[in-house]
């Protein structure tokens, strides 16, 4: 008889999911290119939450089915959305208008690494092709509350929550939580740590600590 495999940490959609709890009620948020955009679809039932777009849009729907799909209808990281009765249409500078002057509350971001001091790195590789820094670096300057949503280690097993960031920077001290498939980091302000406050199923304490070298509180 086969005996059920144990799974340890969270997926990729429950990651999405623990990021939606921190969500409220009449919020307007801007959700970046990657596990991010799940997040749309984890929104709590019964909450009005406004989902924005740099590149024009109000009120994003959730991921529409196959055969909903309108090739037209994209968000900035070009993927296919849905609109709903009160979505709305504007330029990309109206949108990057309200980025910047302070009128999203939340945004989720990806990154491929983030300080023990809030820095973020989540706009390029060197030496390697990429489309541009698109709008995130607006985003951690305009926007309230910054939560990046990110695997614990690169492909390669290395940490991604680190001391010091090595690759270039897109905001300084600007991130508020990280969320990571093994655990949860929150703190209350920028002048103060990072605390470990929610591990995911099956994980230990010493497993974080093993694979995170920024320093934080426990």
């Amino acid at each position: 008889m086969a005996t059920a495999v144990e799974t340890k940490g969270w997926t990729r959609d429950q990651m999405a999911a623990r990021a939606a709890k921190e969500l409220r009620d009449g919020f307007y948020v801007n959700l970046g290119i990657g596990i991010p955009t799940l997040v749309a679809n984890n929104i709590p039932v019964g909450m009005e939450v406004t989902l924005q777009s740099e590149n024009g849009m109000l009120g994003i729907g959730p991921f529409p089915y196959e055969d909903q799909v309108d090739p037209d209808l994209i968000n900035a990281g070009k993927q296919t959305i849905s609109e709903l009765a009160s979505s709305s249409y504007f330029s990309s500078a109206d949108s990057f208008a309200m980025i910047r002057g302070g009128h999203i509350d939340l945004t989720v971001l990806g990154a491929m690494e983030v300080s023990q001091d809030g820095d973020i790195a989540n706009w390029m590789i060197p030496g390697k092709m990429i489309k541009g820094m698109g709008g995130a670096m607006d985003l951690v300057a305009g926007v309230k509350k910054i939560i990046v949503v990110m695997e614990h280690t690169s492909k390669n097993g290395d940490p991604k929550f680190i001391p010091e960031c090595t690759l270039p920077l897109t905001g300084k001290n600007v991130v508020d939580m990280v969320v990571t498939d093994l655990a949860v980091f929150q703190r209350p302000d920028h002048e103060s740590p990072f605390k470990l406050i929610e591990l995911a199923p099956g994980v230990t304490r010493e497993e974080v600590r093993e694979k995170t070298t920024a320093n934080y509180v426990e």
